[in-house]
């Protein structure tokens, strides 16, 4: 047995523990409350609801019965369905669901008095009341109950409570998508690090780490929030630090003009772990946008540094002029000219001894460059310029594979099955949105480093959702 006003003493501090709102907390324990009561003392397809005053403890309890008119109803004898007495904010959605369809035409309802009220009858208690509606009919109160009624009451509880706690994590985080966010190292499992973020947990999948970085058991790091999604067990938040976004985010943290909007953060190139390019622009005259970043004896992007480790970063000054900007994203090398060719390509030509700078090692600071800029780029030496030089061209991007005009079998097929809620997701933390609806696996691998396992799970929720 127990006693109902034993309830509200817990309402405040449930409520502190789990982060809920307090009105939430009290929703919850009126539905319980109501299975409980119907449990005990009512038929198990009533409608039952419940209103408990928080202070008092104080229960006033209905049945509910929804207007019903006989078009709508069939003609066999009435046959209970079967409905989930536990559940009664379920019960109550699909009941009223089930009338409205019958209201249009759709099928027909078979009549039960435990929870429809013919319009006739309804009208002479409330005349107003339409079809679909809802009348109301107080019940006597009751504060004990048995064992099997609150065992019922506490199922219904636990239930709710987890469910409007893992809302109240989505909610809290959803918002944080495209973000940066501090947390401690909890676990290392298959090389996917689980991050402890106080409320909830995410997780960085292996290929979402900056390659080359160790990982420690309590250790404090930041990381960019790539999304977060809702599956069976749970709130999932993917984390990144591999990801482009991430640099620019952690200089939004360091450098003032860029957060106040008067320096901007243009295009960003990363190969994580080794190296990144970003173009910044500033809004206003006078303004220095390198300056700014680097801050004065180099202590701002020092500071970004220290949180990537042995990565280097070029800070680049944006430029509509394409030849400028070309030229300049090819930094540290000095290009000596650029000639704008059809197709937005782009030829470099740079002084030979420059020649191995601005192709980088593996291609990489050309690569950056390209993708960077949006050009592709080819680097000739100036004394050899009709010379095509190995490494020396970079794509602006690389075409997606349902882009290609290829007959192979082994050529994905587009994946058409991602679902709103993740396109959103991903489209606010920096992906192309009609490219990430149309992705496949490999496909969503292209889009600014997205790591195969990350790819893998995204297909995976949206073959769930």
């Amino acid at each position: 047995m127990f006693d109902l006003k034993n309830f509200s003493s817990a309402i405040t501090q449930i409520a502190e523990e789990k982060g809920i709102a307090k009105e939430k907390i009290i929703e919850t324990i009126e539905q319980a409350i109501a299975a409980a009561y119907k449990k005990e003392y009512r038929k198990k397809n009533e409608i039952i609801r419940a209103k408990m005053d928080p202070e008092t403890g104080e229960v006033k309890f209905w049945q509910v019965k929804i207007v019903v008119e006989p078009g709508m109803l069939k003609e066999e004898e009435a046959i209970e369905s079967e409905i989930m007495p536990e559940r009664e904010e379920f019960n109550q959605a699909f009941l009223k669901e089930e009338v409205l369809s019958a209201k249009e035409g759709e099928k027909k309802i078979r009549f039960n008095a435990d929870r429809h009220i013919l319009l006739e009858g309804a009208k002479e208690i409330k005349p107003e009341v339409l079809v679909g509606e809802e009348v109301i009919f107080p019940l006597e109160s009751h504060e004990d109950f048995g064992r099997i009624a609150a065992q019922t009451a506490k199922q219904v509880i636990l239930q709710r409570l987890r469910e409007a706690e893992r809302e109240a994590v989505l909610s809290e985080y959803k918002d944080k998508e495209g973000e940066i966010i501090s947390g401690i190292v909890q676990r290392i499992e298959n090389r996917n690090v689980f991050i402890n973020l106080g409320r909830a947990q995410g997780v960085m999948f292996y290929n979402e780490s900056i390659p080359g970085e160790r990982y420690r058991i309590g250790e404090r790091m930041k990381f960019y929030i790539l999304a977060v999604q809702e599956d069976n067990r749970g709130t999932m938040i993917i984390l990144s630090r591999s990801h482009p976004k991430f640099i620019s985010k952690l200089f939004e943290l360091e450098v003032p003009e860029i957060a106040s909007g008067t320096v901007k953060v243009m295009s960003i190139a990363r190969e994580a772990g080794f190296r990144t390019k970003i173009a910044v622009h500033s809004t206003i005259d006078g303004i220095d946008p390198i300056g700014s970043c680097v801050g004065q004896k180099g202590t701002r992007v020092m500071a970004v540094l220290s949180e990537i480790g042995q990565e280097k970063i070029d800070i680049i000054k944006w430029s509509e002029d394409a030849e400028k900007f070309v030229a300049q994203s090819l930094s540290p090398a000095k290009a000596s000219r650029v000639e704008i060719e059809p197709r937005r390509e782009v030829r470099v030509f740079v002084p030979e001894d420059q020649l191995s700078l601005a192709i980088g090692r593996g291609g990489q600071n050309v690569r950056l460059a390209a993708k960077l800029t949006g050009w592709k780029i080819d680097v000739r030496s100036e004394s050899a310029p009709e010379k095509v030089i190995e490494g020396g061209i970079a794509e602006a991007e690389l075409p997606l594979a349902s882009e290609e005009k290829s007959e192979s079998a082994e050529v994905q097929k587009p994946f058409f099955g991602l679902s709103d809620k993740i396109v959103k997701s991903l489209t606010k933390a920096g992906y192309d949105e009609e490219k990430v609806k149309k992705a496949t696996k490999d496909e969503l691998m292209e889009l600014d480093g997205i790591g195969e396992k990350t790819a893998e799970k995204i297909i995976d929720l949206a073959s769930q959702a």
